[in-house]
Parts: structure tokens; C-alpha cells; sequence
């Protein structure tokens, strides 16, 4: 199955612009769930009918690559792993239909709220961070009350790549996403994929929205996921990978196909 698969194409069309100026949170909570893609096309065929499908040139299905960015020591999928208050995420994102590259920082906020800062990268680089970059990482994790230190020694760890279809919810001014053709691929070249499933994750300001409470009413609980942390510890089964054993499993590919309904 495929993104383009997802019957987004239904739903009404919604411009880049109205998304932005509505829901576009950069400091938000973020509830993510995995399921099988069966399961998303029926949460897509229950949403009320002024839910509708971010559309630009005729497309609502969309490429996304980011590189992941970290210590050799991995000092930020560690501090993912355990949870810390003062976590850290940084990559490049790639709009495979535009070029468009940012180069990006996650934080954790207050009642745990993600927080993401972010500058226009170079697109023909996206592994690199430029003097500039690196100055702009430092300040950035030092606004958050994080030691900006390991900005000196970061290297690309891991390769995302995936395919999304965003919602716009304007009855709850939010928006969710669906993320479709899972790929990781680490530095040495390593490769796994997740081909039947779909990462939903919706995107509020605090209140659980209209997305949210669709998939609980369907038995779907939020999941421990982070495609960055998840995917290394999917292709490197030697890190500390406790908080997403189940999820984990479910997302390697022999087990993929028996997502629960």
C-alpha cells in the first residue's frame, strides 16, 4: 500500500496558506499512533465533512526526506530513550516535491509540549550543517536550557524518508498527519522499511481534537514513536530500546502485515 492509496482525494482540498495561518503549532502537543493502513482509510472515512486534505498544484500526498543528526556517543537518541526533560532533535527536512530544505531543532516544553525552531538550510547539502548552522543550533538549544556543546560533534546518523497526506480540522483549528512508506537507512547503508503502515499524528494546542478522539473510540491508543529514536533502534537492536519494544515489534517488516485492527 501506498500514501496515494489513502483516500485523501475524497475529502475537500485546503490551501497551504489557510493551514498555516490556522494550525500551523510549532509548539503543540503531538499524539501519534501506528496503525495498519486499513485502519486509516477508516478513520478517513469517518471524519466530519468540513475536515479537509492539504492541497498544492493538484497533490495531496507528498515526499519527505530528513536526516537526523547526533553525537558519535548518540547523546540524543539517549536522552530520547530515557525520557529526559531536556531532550533534543536535530535534522534537516527535505520537500522532495519542492526542494524546499529546513534545517530544524525540537525541544520539549512545559506539560509536555514539543517545541520546533527552524531556518532555511541549503537543499544540495541536506547532511551538512554549514558555520552558520551550527551557530544557529547552539542558540537555539541554549534558549532552551540545553548545553548547545554537542552542536561541535554532530554527524548524520540516520536517513528518513516517507510519503504524508496532512489534514486540516478547522472545527478544532488543528491539523493531523498521515505518514505513509516508512524508510530508515543509517549511515553505513542499512535498510528497513515499514510498507503497511501509517503513522497518524495529530497536532493540538492542548485539547485532544476530533482525530484523536475517532481512533479512541476505535480501541487506538497513542504510541511511543519517534522516527528518528525508533528507526535507529530498529536497525541497531544492540541501543537501550525498552520504551518501544511493542512498538518495535510491530513495525518490523515480518510483523508489519499484522498490525491489530
Amino acid at each position: 500500500m501506498s500514501g496515494a492509496d489513502l483516500p485523501v482525494n475524497r475529502l475537500p482540498g485546503a490551501e497551504l496558506a489557510e493551514v498555516n495561518a490556522q494550525a500551523a503549532r510549532l509548539t503543540r502537543v503531538d499524539r501519534k499512533y501506528l496503525l495498519h493502513h486499513a485502519d486509516a482509510t477508516a478513520l478517513i472515512a469517518e471524519l466530519p465533512p468540513d475536515v479537509a486534505a492539504l492541497e498544492i498544484d493538484g497533490r495531496r500526498c507528498f515526499g519527505y526526506e530528513s536526516v537526523y543528526f547526533d553525537t558519535p556517543q548518540l547523546d540524543s537518541f539517549a536522552l530520547t530513550a530515557s525520557r529526559r526533560r531536556r531532550r533534543f532533535k536535530i535534522r534537516t527536512r527535505t520537500y522532495l516535491d519542492t526542494g524546499e530544505c529546513w534545517l530544524e531543532v525540537k525541544t520539549r516544553g512545559p506539560r509536555g509540549t514539543s517545541i520546533k525552531v527552524r531556518q532555511h538550510s541549503e537543499p544540495d547539502s541536506p547532511s551538512t550543517v554549514t558555520t552558520t548552522g551550527q551557530q544557529f543550533l547552539a542558540t537555539t538549544l541554549q534558549n532552551a536550557g540545553i548545553d548547545p556543546s554537542p552542536v561541535a560533534t554532530l554527524q548524520p546518523v540516520l536517513v528518513t524518508r516517507y510519503r504524508r497526506s496532512t489534514l486540516y480540522l478547522p472545527g478544532d483549528g488543528t491539523r493531523a498527519t498521515l505518514d505513509t512508506e516508512l524508510e530508515w537507512t543509517d549511515a553505513a547503508g542499512h535498510r528497513r522499511s515499514a510498507p503497511g503502515a501509517v503513522i497518524v499524528e495529530t497536532k493540538t494546542a492542548a485539547v485532544p481534537s476530533t482525530v484523536d478522539r475517532l481512533l479512541w473510540a476505535r480501541g487506538h491508543r497513542p504510541a511511543p514513536i519517534s522516527k528518528f529514536a525508533t528507526g535507529l533502534a530498529l536497525l541497531h537492536p544492540d541501543l537501550p530500546a525498552n520504551r518501544w519494544h511493542r512498538t518495535l515489534r510491530r513495525l518490523d517488516p515480518a510483523t508489519t502485515d499484522h498490525l491489530p485492527h
